[in-house]
């Protein structure tokens, strides 16, 4: 992880000052600003690898902020920082792209595995999505940049956007557990209840489609994800 630079974003100057320095001890470059405005200011004249953003700022707000960053980098990694922990919070949070979200106080130790997490998984999406399109299910063919999943010799079967992302990362996955949670953050960019009844509707989706072939099954792993095996 040495050599990430890290933008925080914190207008008290006494926990920024803590929290950049165990940062800095921990191998990360870290430019600590104390408003939303000199962050946006920050961001825009230097490169970045994440940001960590205070909700509840003067003169310009972490979500704000987000939306700046946003405007200008959509992948950038964001984790919020907030004292509170309001569900209409973390929502927005999450809604302006938050990758993570941590209500103070909290253990600096957990601040460290969240953002080598994040790193670890962006750095694991972008060799993957650039390297892999087609893969073999069985007696299936998915095509991930075309959306199409096709049987033997049939038609193809047209993917949305979300079943072909859900079917894409359970084939990266094969024979292996795919964590719920993953999915959810990556591809509803959120982890709540009604995110994780959708994408078990889009699981239902996907076994009918794979219905064809009696060789190859989802199975849901309670509590932790799913696996798609072939027998």
């Amino acid at each position: 992880m040495k050599d990430k630079h890290i933008l925080l974003v914190e207008d008290d100057p006494n926990f920024g000052s803590v929290l950049r320095d165990y940062l800095q001890l921990n191998d990360f470059e870290v430019t600590l600003a104390k408003d939303g405005i000199e962050g946006f200011v920050l961001f825009k004249n230097n490169e970045y690898d994440l940001c960590i953003l205070d909700v509840m700022m003067p003169r310009k707000d972490g979500f704000t902020l987000a939306e700046d960053i946003r405007k200008t980098n959509k992948q950038i990694p964001i984790i919020f920082l907030t004292a509170k922990s309001m569900k209409e919070d973390v929502l927005r949070g999450y809604q302006v792209g938050a990758d993570d979200y941590l209500t103070k106080p909290f253990d600096s130790d957990v601040l460290l595995y969240k953002i080598k997490a994040i790193f670890q998984r962006k750095e694991t999406e972008v060799v993957k999505d650039n390297e892999e399109i087609d893969f073999k299910i069985g007696n299936f063919n998915l095509n991930s940049k075309l959306r199409q999943l096709t049987y033997k010799n049939e038609e193809p079967q047209k993917l949305s956007p979300k079943e072909n992302k859900l079917l894409k990362m359970l084939a990266q996955h094969k024979n292996d557990l795919m964590p719920r949670e993953l999915a959810l953050t990556k591809i509803w960019k959120d982890d709540n209840y009604f995110t994780s009844r959708s994408m078990d509707v889009y699981i239902a989706k996907l076994r009918k489609f794979l219905s064809k072939d009696d060789k190859v099954e989802i199975i849901n792993i309670h509590g932790e994800g799913f696996r798609m095996v072939e027998k």
